[in-house]
C-alpha cells in the first residue's frame, strides 16, 4: 500500500531533490496547491496572487518508511520558522506547508508541529500550515528533477546541493542504497 502528502518547504527544486534520496519513497513530482486558480503557472504562482504554495506530491511506501520519519526530514531540511521565505526566495508561494490526503496523516503532522513548538527545537515557533491538501497541480515539465539534470546551474549549486548534502550527512541512514 502506499500514500500521498505533499511537503512545502520552499523551492519545489530543493524538496524535491531531497526526498528523490530518501529509501522508501516511490514517486516525487514538483508542483503547486492550495490555491485558488486552476492550472496555474510558475510565472502566476510566482506574482503571488493563486494562493498557491511550491509543492513535493510525494508517493511513499509506509512499510519502508513511515510518516514521522519523513517529517523529521523535512523539518531537518528546511527552515519552518520564517513565513512565506526560505533564504533568499521571498513570498506565500514559499511557505513551510504540510498538505494531507488523510485525517490520519493530518493528526500526525499536527502533533508533530506540536511537540516542535513545544519543545522549541528552533529556538522560535514553527510556522508550517498544517492542512487537508485542497488542490494539487503538476508543474511544469522543465521544473521536474530539475536538479538531477542541472547541477551545476547556479541555484542548484548554491543552495540545493548543500540541502541535498545535509540530507547525507544527517539522515544517512534513511538514504536510497
Amino acid at each position: 500500500m502506499q500514500e500521498t502528502i505533499y511537503f512545502g518547504g520552499g523551492c519545489f527544486w530543493c524538496t524535491e531533490a531531497v526526498f528523490d534520496r530518501v529509501h522508501g519513497v516511490l514517486d516525487v513530482e514538483s508542483g503547486y496547491a492550495n490555491g485558488h486558480v486552476p492550472h496555474p503557472s510558475y510565472e502566476q504562482v510566482c506574482e503571488g496572487t493563486t494562493g498557491h504554495a511550491e509543492v513535493l506530491k510525494l508517493v511513499f511506501d509506509p512499510a519502508q518508511i513511515g510518516l514521522d520519519l519523513l517529517l523529521e526530514i523535512f523539518f531537518g531540511t528546511h527552515d519552518p520558522t520564517t513565513p512565506n521565505r526560505q533564504g533568499n526566495d521571498v513570498g506565500t508561494q514559499y511557505r513551510s506547508a504540510i498538505y494531507t490526503t488523510s485525517e490520519a496523516q493530518l493528526q500526525v503532522a499536527r502533533d508533530f508541529v506540536d511537540m516542535l513548538n513545544q519543545r522549541l527545537l528552533f529556538g522560535v515557533p514553527v510556522v508550517t500550515e498544517v492542512q487537508p491538501l485542497d488542490n494539487y497541480w503538476p508543474a511544469e515539465a522543465y521544473h521536474q528533477d530539475y536538479f538531477a539534470r542541472n547541477p551545476h546551474q547556479g541555484y542548484c549549486a548554491y543552495v540545493v546541493g548543500p540541502k541535498v548534502q545535509k540530507f547525507l550527512q544527517t539522515f544517512a541512514q534513511y538514504a536510497k542504497r
